[in-house]
Formats: structure tokens, C-alpha cells, sequence
């Protein structure tokens, strides 16, 4: 008989049902019997087509807040089979993409869940996907079979969301509760085989999407079917599973899909044809405000209503800080994508914010600028690097923390250390030695060489100078100086929650108080990100000089 899913995740304390928790996310792996820790909430890494954007292996290992990642699958199926289901061994997934199997936990779903794209509808027994070569149709069976080549340590199990343009039908609605449960169905049978082969494991760790949509009635009818007993013609394929969400550990709330809809509700629909020929995702335009994440906190409250406390939660696709915090506030999230942060760095945005917000934030920072105050007195989430007043700026990345060289010279400081490898760099384990004049610069005593001794940190001219020369670079350390801030952040929030939910709540109302929610920022960054990207290629150099003769800066002087 097959035993029940393990538990994972074990509150700090009892918790309720809807508030601010902590607790322990465990991961034990049936193959080497590894087993892994982390404190929630917690931050999950997003990627695109298996890796972390912009980062190379090196990158991440050295990353080592980098321990949650999730896989969207849907851009290996554009060749059959998909080439990850190749890969022999206890952990193809980490083999392949480069992953370590003692620190990092994959999960893998089918689709990527900041990709907000109109896709063709779903059918009763396919979930139509995006590859590289347009849209490809996964069945149930097939995505088994993935799963069970892939190994992933977490698999989310297919689940039919519109990706079409609501408003959608009641009936609509019907077909998307139904054939959803049909696939969890399908997802935790065991394998049916014959009597001279091995029987294959089911999926030990599976989260599920709570569907439902934007409509309350039914988002609760879904998860009243998770916990209702299962078809007597089931029972056998699901023991020992009295329900289905007996074999499920964990539910998924993909927020992009929700904020769609409730937009065109509110006739605030976002213009998709604006959207810079590709170069900008639809969720780069969405913005939070008070008013949507109660709206979504409602959303999220109505499925969890009839399930059990002690399950992860995870949220995909927050589209600021603001809104994390009102959700882990009013709701209790256990796992957060920080594809937020990671997009800043796309943008050029160095994030620079704390939680919880220092009593007097002005003498808690750094001798580095802080972040822009605008008309309505609150500053903004982090620099926009793209713009010329950071040409002669030689500080450090972030002013709310200390790089690692000054705390490392610092007898005693208060503020926490930025550990990520553009603002704590450390000396390569090893060298390579291109002419006399490098060897000179590696005898330099100002530059210790040991693989242990701390670098002074990236300025913000550097990253300034990286950006508008497309060095690929400059988005490397973005994202990392971005996913460091982000741990950071959720480090602050299981800091504070200990502290009790009355503490949260008041650090809650502090930081809306105190940082730019608006997502000004954001506007003008994408605004010059786009500029730069567009000075790419054929007429480049005649366009630079032209602005440059406008300009009249460094222009020649006929003698």
C-alpha cells in the first residue's frame, strides 16, 4: 500500500486559517534520502526555459539565497521527446540544467506564471502550452510522463486556466473546475503495470492551482470537491487517499490571471497591443494598490476557506512588495516567485528598501544616495540605473545596506550586509594571466587574490556604464543584488510576524507609508530601458551622433 505524502510544512505555531505565519518547509527526496530546510515565507527563483535570467551556473551557486527554483517545462516540448526526459539518473532535472542537488529544490510546472499572453482554449483532455516553435498541446498522460522521467523534487499538476479573454462564461467555469479535477484524478493514481515490471513511485510532493477564477462561488465549489470522498470507481487507483486533497501538499495562487480578469471587471483592461513589439510583458503595466489586494486577499480566502491550515502556500506573480505584504498579512503565504525583483533587473532598477522600515530611516543609511522621494513624500523601491545622474556616481548599489568590504573594515555597524556578489564580490578561486600587466595587477597588495578575501563592491557609474554599452553583465549583477534584496525582504517579514500579527500589522501600515506603491519607477525605467534597447543595430552610430550634435556635448570645435 502506498503511504500518504509527507508533510511539508510544519508551522511555527498553530495557525489560523487566514494571518501572518512562519514555519518550516521540508523536502526529503526518496533517491539519497537528502533532507531540506527552509524557513517561510520563503523566496521561489523563477526562470525561463530552465535557467535563472541572466545568471550562469557560477552565478547561482554563488547566489545563495537561490534555493527554491521553478521550472516552467512548457519551453522543452517543443521537441518530442522533451530533451530533460533523456537524462538518466536520481536527479535528471539538476544534472542537466546544472542545479546542485544538496542545495537547490526544483519545481516544475507546465506553464510559466508571469506569462500573461492570450493563448488558444484549453480542451477536455489537453492544456495547450507555449514552446519556442508556437503552441503545443500537453495531455494528462503526457505530463505524467514527464514527471516521472524528470524527477522534480515538487511537481504542480495541470490545471485548466483561461488564457483567453474574460469575461468567461458560467459554463466555461464548469468545464475548468472539471477537467481540473479530472487531472489531479489522473496525477495521483498510482501507475497502472504489468506483473514483471517495477511499479513507478507517484509524485510524492504535488501542489495544485486553486481554480475558480475571479468568481467566489466557484472557487469554493473547487475546493469543496478537493475535500469531498472519492468516486467509489477511483477509490482502488487513489488508495490510500480518502480525498483528493489528501495526496496534495501544497496550493497554487498564480496571481497574473486574477489581476487580468479583475481588470477588465473594473473596465481598467490593460491595452495589449502596446506592449513595445514583445519587448514588455503584460505584467510589467500591473500595479497593486489596496483596493486589488483585498480583492485578491478575498479571492484567495474563499478556496482556502474548507481546506486545511498545515498546506503550502505559494503565491507566483506579486507585482510589488506592498502587495506581498498585504497578502501575507490578510491571507498567510508560504512561498513567493520573485520574478517582481528579478524583472527590475531587467528594467536596470538596483532594488534599495527595508522591512520592517528602521524607526528613523535617514540616519540608518549608508553614505550612498538613497532612493528618490516623490511629490507624494515617499520614496521609491530602488535607483533606476539607466538614468544620468548615476554617470559619476561611485557608490555602492544599495544606501539601506552595508557592502561586505566596509563591514568587514566596520568595528560596529547596524545595518544588515548586501551578501550578493556585485555588492560583497570575492576574489576568483583562480586567475588567468594574459600578459606582464596582469600579473602586475594580481601583485597588487590592494587587491588581495585569496578566493576568500572580499572586493570593494560594484558602484552604481559602473552598472550605469554597463547598461547603456548592453554589457550582458550589468543585468547579472542586477539580478543577483535584486534576488539578495527580495531574501532580505522575507527575511524581515519572518523577523517581524515572530514578533506577533499586531507588530505586522503596524510594520505593514509603516511601509506603505514610507515607499512609493505607484510604480513610478517603474515607468520611467522601462522608458529608458526601451530607448537603449532600440538604439540596437543597423543606424545605431548615426542616431548616437545626431543626439550627440544635439546635445552640443563633447562635440568637435572647427578651429
Amino acid at each position: 500500500m502506498a503511504a500518504r505524502p509527507q508533510s511539508l510544512f510544519t508551522p511555527s505555531s498553530p495557525p489560523p486559517k487566514f494571518g501572518p505565519r512562519t514555519g518550516t518547509l521540508t523536502i526529503k527526496r526518496d533517491g539519497d534520502g537528502a533532507l531540506h530546510k527552509t524557513e517561510t515565507p520563503a523566496l521561489l527563483t523563477a526562470t525561463s526555459r530552465g535557467i535563472v535570467p541572466h545568471l550562469s551556473r557560477d552565478h547561482v551557486h554563488r547566489t545563495r539565497v537561490i534555493r527554491h527554483i521553478q521550472l516552467p517545462f512548457e519551453s522543452f516540448i517543443d521537441r518530442n521527446p522533451p530533451i530533460p526526459t533523456l537524462v538518466d539518473g536520481l536527479h535528471p532535472l539538476h544534472t542537466f540544467l546544472g542545479y546542485s542537488a544538496d542545495s537547490h529544490i526544483l519545481t516544475m510546472t507546465l506553464r510559466d506564471p508571469s506569462d500573461g499572453r492570450k493563448m488558444p482554449p484549453n480542451g477536455n483532455d489537453f492544456v495547450a502550452a507555449h514552446c519556442t516553435r508556437g503552441v503545443r498541446k500537453v495531455t494528462a498522460s503526457s505530463w505524467n510522463t514527464f514527471m516521472e522521467k524528470c524527477k522534480p523534487d515538487i511537481v504542480v499538476a495541470l490545471s485548466d486556466t483561461p488564457f483567453t479573454l474574460p469575461p468567461h462564461s458560467q459554463k466555461r467555469l464548469t468545464k475548468s473546475i472539471e477537467r481540473s479535477i479530472a487531472w489531479i484524478t489522473s496525477l495521483l493514481k498510482a501507475p497502472a503495470t504489468a506483473p514483471s515490471e517495477a511499479a513507478l513511485p507517484r509524485p510524492r510532493h504535488v501542489f495544485l492551482h486553486l481554480a475558480g477564477g475571479i468568481h467566489l462561488e466557484a472557487r469554493a465549489e473547487f475546493a469543496e470537491r478537493l475535500t469531498d470522498p472519492v468516486d467509489h470507481k477511483d477509490a482502488g487507483a487513489l488508495e490510500p487517499y480518502n480525498t483528493l486533497d489528501d495526496g496534495i501538499s501544497g496550493y497554487v495562487f498564480d496571481l497574473l490571471p486574477l489581476r487580468a480578469a479583475l481588470a477588465v471587471e473594473s473596465r481598467k483592461a490593460i491595452d495589449e497591443g502596446d506592449l513595445a513589439g514583445g519587448l514588455v510583458r503584460v505584467s510589467d503595466r500591473h500595479r497593486s494598490s489596496p483596493d486589488s489586494s483585498s480583492r485578491l486577499a478575498e479571492l484567495l480566502q474563499c478556496s482556502l476557506q474548507v481546506l486545511p491550515e498545515e498546506k503550502l502556500r505559494v503565491v507566483n506573480s506579486p507585482v510589488s512588495p506592498h502587495e506581498i505584504l498585504r497578502l501575507v498579512r490578510d491571507v498567510g503565504v508560504d512561498l513567493l516567485d520573485s520574478f517582481w525583483a528579478q524583472r527590475a533587473a531587467d528594467m536596470g532598477i538596483a532594488l534599495d528598501f527595508r522591512f520592517p522600515v528602521p524607526n528613523n530611516l535617514e540616519s540608518t543609511r549608508t553614505a550612498c544616495t538613497p532612493p528618490r522621494k516623490r511629490s507624494t513624500g515617499k520614496s521609491d523601491l530602488g535607483h533606476n540605473l539607466f538614468d544620468s545622474s548615476y554617470v559619476h556616481d561611485h557608490t555602492s548599489l544599495a544606501s539601506s545596506f552595508l557592502d561586505g568590504l566596509t563591514a568587514d573594515k566596520s568595528e560596529t555597524h547596524d545595518l544588515p550586509v548586501c551578501d550578493c556578489e556585485a555588492c560583497s564580490p570575492r576574489a576568483p578561486p583562480s586567475r588567468i594571466l594574459h600578459s606582464a600587466v596582469d600579473v602586475h595587477a594580481w601583485q597588487d597588495p590592494s587587491c588581495p587574490t585569496s578566493p576568500t578575501a572580499l572586493q570593494p563592491p560594484m558602484t552604481r557609474a559602473y552598472v550605469h556604464h554597463l547598461l547603456h554599452t548592453h554589457e550582458m553583465s550589468a543585468h547579472a549583477l542586477l539580478a543577483m543584488h535584486n534576488i539578495t534584496v527580495f531574501s532580505a525582504f522575507l527575511d524581515g517579514i519572518r523577523t517581524t510576524i515572530a514578533r506577533g500579527p499586531e507588530e505586522f500589522a503596524r510594520e505593514v501600515g509603516q511601509f506603505e507609508r514610507t515607499y512609493d506603491e505607484e510604480g513610478v519607477l517603474w515607468s520611467e525605467a522601462e522608458a529608458m530601458w526601451l530607448q537603449v534597447e532600440r538604439a540596437r543595430g543597423k543606424g545605431r552610430l548615426a542616431r548616437e551622433k545626431e543626439k550627440q550634435v544635439e546635445s552640443t556635448i563633447g562635440t568637435a570645435v572647427d578651429l
